[in-house]
């Protein structure tokens, strides 16, 4: 089997590079020939690679969804398998991925295909979560720099900042064809099941062929962060409404930063939909 190793030098603390070795020869023992690749982002890493079996990522989700746009755009269809080097590396905790590279590697080498779902916003795939909102857009703005000093603790740093841009969102939402309209301060929609390690979407599953979705409706700042703790600790707030569906049309008012997996996400209207079993992984 040919497979081709993209890794991402900025993701996490920065160690993949030291790793590659034992990482390559962890396969090798497996009759898996290995061609690692940097990922520079400003090119299709799938350029000039032919016969690929098995696509291994080693960085965090928004490297992951980087790779599975490159795979859509040049039509490779085979099983990926996730080495988890970033911050919080959502999708390697549900598909229960061992954090040490080495041990994430021989699980891949080791293991067997399987399906699950993948998101798709207006056109582009999502692997984890889309969410706008307050604090939603934290890891956009979180320098590299923290997230390699501090991990997941940076986040909550400069979340704290956001805090003071919170405002109410006005927002018709149509799911599955049923429509409502709502002041939201935040939504998360999930193709996964957890956002920076918090588990915020009870009982999803990556292969139910469904979005969990969660809405943060309008309150003010105290009420809204008693809502969330409430919810974190597996309370039931009256602010915090959450559903599932397999296709959803949200519009705004007014067009709001919008973030997929850690990265800039796309513009308002946003038209998302559930692809059941869209996602080959290796596991």
């Amino acid at each position: 089997m040919k497979a081709l190793l993209l890794y991402n030098v900025k993701a996490g603390r920065r160690t993949i590079e030291y790793r590659l070795r034992e990482i390559v020869e962890v396969f090798a023992r497996r009759d898996i020939e290995v061609h690692a690749k940097r990922i520079t982002f400003d090119e299709n890493p799938f350029e000039g690679e032919a016969a690929v079996e098995l696509v291994v990522v080693c960085g965090g989700d928004g490297t992951v969804n980087y790779v599975v746009n490159a795979m859509r755009e040049r039509g490779v269809d085979v099983p990926i398998g996730i080495i988890p080097t970033g911050t919080a590396n959502d999708l390697a905790g549900a598909l229960r991925m061992p954090l040490d590279a080495v041990m994430a590697a021989r699980k891949i080498a080791e293991g067997s295909e399987r399906r699950v779902d993948c998101g798709i916003v207006n056109g582009r795939c999502f692997v984890n979560v889309l969410s706008f909102g307050v604090l939603t857009t934290t890891s956009q703005h979180t320098p590299d720099e923290a997230k390699r000093r501090f991990g997941k603790m940076a986040y909550l740093w400069v979340g704290m900042h956001d805090l003071a841009k919170m405002h109410p969102i006005r927002l018709k939402v149509t799911a599955d064809g049923e429509s409502f309209e709502s002041d939201v301060l935040m939504c998360l929609v999930f193709n996964g099941e957890t956002a920076g390690r918090f588990r915020l979407a009870r009982g999803a599953r990556l292969d139910d062929g469904r979005l969990d979705v969660l809405l943060l409706e309008r309150r003010n700042v105290m009420r809204a962060c008693g809502s969330m703790i409430r919810y974190l600790l597996g309370g039931h707030p009256e602010a915090v409404r959450s559903f599932t569906a397999r296709e959803l049309n949200i519009e705004a008012l007014y067009d709001e930063p919008t973030d997929v997996d850690g990265q800039q996400g796309p513009h308002f209207p946003l038209a998302v939909k559930c692809e059941h079993h869209g996602l080959r992984v290796r596991c």
